[in-house]
């Protein structure tokens, strides 16, 4: 009975940040709502980013690609959650005190994110390509990379390698290509939630996840991976890539 504790508080826990998070999406309108329930709900990577602490405590953190901006949401409610004292111990320590600035190209999804976290949301419409990436310690890339062609990619995942400092992290969510079946499903899933949007009918460009972590590596990044398909039919990994005080020593010395 004590050893299955933890479990539930943990569980509900989540539950009340799922609620918490997604309720200002009421003020975006119904489909915000739903989708962020929804999304929240069953999208692991959320929680795994809360439990195990890749939101630092006391972190600026920019989250390129962000949506409606349901990260920040979360952020926002766990910090609520564990300022009144109902933070699980099994998980790592809450994001308290951590700003989120998020980029989205899509209008209506910066809309809906302002419309649900208010005027403080430092949400910016703009394209990752282009945009400016703002000071940082942590940046999160979340399912978005693959919508750019490779050269793009390395382009992106360059300049997000030169904004990090000493000890910053890049959090990265990508499809495995030599997941062959899986990665289908998730090509043809980004199909259609492009044509829904009015973007086309994309052909997003993915690499296998060995490629993913040897371009890391060349950037300077140390790299470390962990499925994250729980519940879904997808061959997503989580990449975790850090700056070591060796790695920005050396950016520091190439760029002047």
């Amino acid at each position: 009975m004590n050893a299955a504790a933890p479990a539930a508080t943990a569980s509900t826990t989540w539950h009340a940040l799922v609620e918490t998070a997604s309720a200002p999406y009421r003020r975006a309108g119904r489909f915000a709502w739903h989708f962020a329930r929804g999304k929240l709900r069953r999208d692991p990577v959320f929680s795994h980013l809360i439990e195990r602490g890749l939101i630092a405590p006391h972190s600026r953190v920019l989250d390129i690609g962000c949506g409606q901006g349901l990260l920040a949401s979360v952020v926002r409610a766990a910090a609520g959650v564990a300022s009144q004292g109902h933070w699980p111990s099994a998980w790592a320590a809450a994001p308290i005190d951590v700003r989120v600035a998020g980029i989205e190209v899509l209008p209506r999804d910066v809309a809906r994110a302002r419309a649900a976290l208010g005027d403080g949301a430092d949400i910016v419409c703009a394209d990752m390509r282009t945009a400016d990436f703002a000071a940082a310690d942590i940046v999160v890339l979340l399912d978005v990379l693959h919508y750019l062609d490779i050269a793009d990619q390395d382009a992106v995942l360059a300049r997000v390698r030169v904004s990090l400092p000493d000890g910053g992290r890049l959090v990265l969510r990508v499809g495995d290509a030599s997941s062959r079946g899986r990665f289908a499903a998730s090509r043809w899933v980004d199909r259609l939630v492009t044509l829904a949007r009015g973007q086309g009918f994309a052909r997003p460009a993915g690499r296998t996840l060995a490629a993913w972590q040897r371009r890391l590596r060349e950037l300077g990044f140390a790299v470390t991976c962990e499925p994250m398909q729980k519940g879904t039919p997808f061959a997503n990994v989580l990449i975790v890539a850090t700056v070591t005080a060796r790695d920005a020593a050396g950016a520091e010395a190439a760029s002047t």
